[in-house]
C-alpha cells in the first residue's frame, strides 16, 4: 500500500514539450512587427500584455493569441496590417494541432507507476485545447482521473483533493512550474517534485524551497520511479 492516495502530474513542459510553441509563436511576431521598425521592446510589452489579460482571458494558446495580437497593435500604434494579424491567427491554428512531443522517460515512468499508483493529471488552460493535447499525446490510458482547471492555486488544490477524498499528506504533484505546481501544494501541507525545464515562463517563476518538507528535486522523469520509492520506504 503506497503512502501517497494519489500522484499527480502537470502536462505542459512536464509530460510534453509545450513552451517551445510559445517562444516559436514570440520569434514569427518579431518578424512581423519587424517590418514596422518597431524596437526591441517586444518581449517586456508582450509580457505585460499578458498579466494584464490573465483576468479576462485566463491561461492557454487562444489567450495568448489575443495578446499576441493586442501587442502588436500597441507597438505598431495601430499600423498592423490586417494579413499580419491573420498570419498570427493562422500561427495559432498551427499551435493548437501541433504534433506531440513527449519529454523524455514520460512514456515509460507513467507505464511504470500506474500499475501500482492511482494516477491524476492536472492542467490548466483552455478545456478544447487540454483535453485535444490529452487526447493525442497517447498518455491518457495511464490517468485514473483528470483535471482540467483555470488556474492552479491552493484553493484549487484543497478543492481537487475534497472531492477526491484525498488528505494533503497522502497526495505528491509533479510538476516544472514552482509558480504553479509546486508552491500552492507544499502551502496545503502536500508533497510536490520540481522538475525544472530549459524554457519555461517567467511567470512560473519562483524562488525555490530547498528546505521546505515535502519539496523534492529531480532532473528529469526517469528519476521518478526511484525517488517516491526512496520517499515511500521512510514514511
Amino acid at each position: 500500500m503506497t503512502p501517497f492516495a494519489i500522484i499527480a502530474f502537470d502536462a505542459d513542459d512536464t509530460l510534453w514539450h509545450n513552451e517551445r510553441l510559445y517562444v516559436r509563436a514570440q520569434n514569427r511576431l518579431k518578424e512581423i512587427l519587424s517590418r514596422y521598425m518597431v524596437d526591441g521592446q517586444m518581449d517586456e510589452r508582450l509580457y505585460q500584455t499578458e498579466m494584464r489579460n490573465l483576468s479576462h482571458f485566463g491561461y492557454g494558446i487562444k489567450a495568448f493569441t489575443l495578446s499576441l495580437i493586442e501587442t502588436a497593435i500597441e507597438l505598431t500604434e495601430g499600423r498592423v496590417g490586417a494579413r499580419d494579424i491573420q498570419q498570427i491567427i493562422e500561427g495559432a491554428r498551427e499551435m493548437m494541432g501541433a504534433d506531440i512531443e513527449l519529454l523524455d522517460h514520460a512514456s515509460e515512468t507513467l507505464a511504470m507507476l500506474s500499475p501500482n499508483h492511482r494516477l491524476m493529471l492536472i492542467t490548466k488552460g483552455d478545456l478544447l485545447d487540454q483535453e485535444t493535447k490529452i487526447g493525442r499525446s497517447g498518455l491518457a490510458q495511464h490517468f485514473q482521473h483528470i483535471e482540467i482547471v483555470s488556474d492552479k492555486s491552493a484553493a484549487t488544490y484543497r478543492a481537487i483533493l475534497r472531492r477526491h477524498s484525498v488528505s494533503p499528506q497522502d497526495f505528491l504533484m509533479v510538476g516544472n512550474s514552482l509558480r504553479s505546481d509546486i508552491l500552492p501544494v507544499l502551502e496545503i501541507g502536500g508533497n510536490a517534485v520540481y522538475i525544472p525545464q530549459e524554457l519555461s515562463w517567467l511567470h512560473e517563476n519562483a524562488e525555490t524551497p530547498a528546505a521546505q518538507p515535502g519539496f523534492f528535486q529531480i532532473k528529469d522523469l526517469g528519476e521518478l520511479p526511484m525517488m517516491i520509492r526512496r520517499i515511500e520506504e521512510t514514511q
